[in-house]
């Protein structure tokens, strides 16, 4: 077994029991209780984990990258109304990147609704459900699969994007803070997300807003570098402000508007406009 699977084994074990020990997953992986020790290590020098005597717990305040399965009914009504507004962004005809997630997920079962887009994404849940609908041009990435995610990373991936041009990119994070940025905790998706954002025209960030005032372990960009952050009205107005224009809160409560805002060239002006207040997706246009 590949080093890379047994560390993510053992960050999806803390994720559900919030502590593994050594000697018992190294029995369950039938290896040496050395090799997890050495995993375990290394994950610390990471900033993933907390070593503990005879194991290991999660970092206090740390963000968790969480499997699929637990993501998926978290905040789904936030979720929902975050990609119904992402949605609104994309026009018939369009080829849009879709990372993979949870949210991204749900931009996807929004974007149903368009007509002749071409989908591409590293996401298999999502791949599966483009699929299904048999009606968009679909383009899967290849790469290593990251199981506990349903996602595909590596070098094949970034090489693969590198390939094509997009209209939109739609990335998740685990984490949006106004100094650091987009930031994320497993390190093998950072240069695929980046790649997403070199290959589109306009790359929009969707997240709950459970996500803001966190850091992950690893920089993907910095706010400079996103067109557009798209949240719900769990984030309050003030700590939306600072965002400016680059930030969409969308309420639940209420349809976005059809006309898609911004557009790419609206969009690529906002990474250039700090400082103006956040508008609500319900806001009219003037």
């Amino acid at each position: 077994m590949l080093s890379s699977t047994r560390r993510r084994q053992i960050l999806d074990r803390l994720t559900t029991d919030g502590y593994v020990e050594a000697k018992e997953f190294a029995r369950e992986l039938g290896v040496d209780t050395s090799t997890i020790r050495r995993d375990l290590e290394a994950l610390e020098r990471d900033g993933q984990i907390q070593r503990t005597h005879g194991g290991a717990r999660p970092v206090p305040g740390v963000t968790s990258d969480l499997p699929y399965s637990a993501k998926r009914n978290t905040r789904l009504q936030e979720k929902s109304a975050i990609a119904r507004v992402a949605a609104t962004l994309v026009a018939d005809g369009d080829t849009v990147i879709l990372d993979s997630g949870s949210t991204t997920y749900e931009v996807a079962v929004a974007l149903s609704r368009r007509e002749h887009l071409t989908v591409i994404t590293n996401d298999l849940r999502i791949a599966e459900y483009i699929a299904g609908l048999q009606r968009f041009r679909l383009l899967v990435a290849g790469g290593e699969l990251l199981g506990s995610v349903y996602t595909l990373a590596g070098d094949r991936t970034v090489e693969f994007l590198r390939d094509y041009a997009a209209d939109w990119a739609f990335l998740g994070a685990d984490a949006v803070d106004l100094a650091a940025g987009i930031t994320n905790t497993n390190t093998l998706e950072v240069p695929v997300k980046r790649a997403m954002i070199a290959t589109a025209r306009a790359t929009a960030v969707v997240v709950d807003s459970s996500k803001f005032g966190h850091r992950a372990l690893a920089r993907v960009a910095g706010l400079d570098e996103i067109h557009t952050v798209i949240t719900d009205h769990g984030l309050d107005e003030d700590a939306a402000k600072p965002f400016g224009d680059h930030l969409i809160r969308a309420d639940a409560a209420k349809p976005p508007q059809s006309k898609p805002r911004p557009t790419i060239a609206a969009a690529s002006s906002l990474a250039a406009s700090r400082g103006k207040p956040a508008r609500d997706s319900a806001e009219p246009e003037q």
